[in-house]
C-alpha cells in the first residue's frame, strides 16, 4: 500500500478585511476552498472547516486534504481554481501556517 500524502493548512484572518469582519471572511474563504474540491484526479479528500464557537481554536480556517501524490497535490496547487482564489486568501488572512507529511 503507498503512502498518502496529507495537506495541512491554517489561516488566522485579520479582524477587519475586504470590507468584511473575520466571521464574514471565514465563511466566504471556506466556500471558496469548497469550490476546489474534487478538481484534479488523486485528491483522495478535502475538507474545509470554520473554527466554531466555544470550541479551542487558535486559528479561523482549516484545510484538511488528501492526496495520492506529489504529482497531485501540484496539480491541485496549479490548477486555475485554486490559483484564482489566492489574492482573496492573502488579502484576508493574518497568518498561515502548512504541513505536508506522508503518512
Amino acid at each position: 500500500m503507498s503512502a498518502t500524502l496529507k495537506h495541512i493548512v491554517l489561516w488566522k484572518l485579520k479582524d477587519h478585511a475586504e470590507g468584511a469582519d473575520k466571521a464574514s471572511n471565514a465563511l466566504k474563504l471556506k466556500a471558496l476552498l469548497d469550490s476546489c474540491a474534487g478538481i484534479v484526479p488523486g485528491m483522495i479528500k478535502f475538507e474545509a472547516v470554520v473554527a466554531q464557537p466555544g470550541l479551542e481554536a487558535t486559528y479561523d480556517v482549516l484545510l484538511n486534504s488528501e492526496f495520492e501524490s506529489q504529482a497531485a497535490l501540484d496539480a491541485y496547487q496549479n490548477h486555475s481554481a485554486h490559483v484564482a482564489i489566492k489574492p482573496f486568501f492573502g488579502a484576508v488572512r493574518e497568518a498561515r501556517q502548512c504541513m505536508d507529511y506522508l503518512s
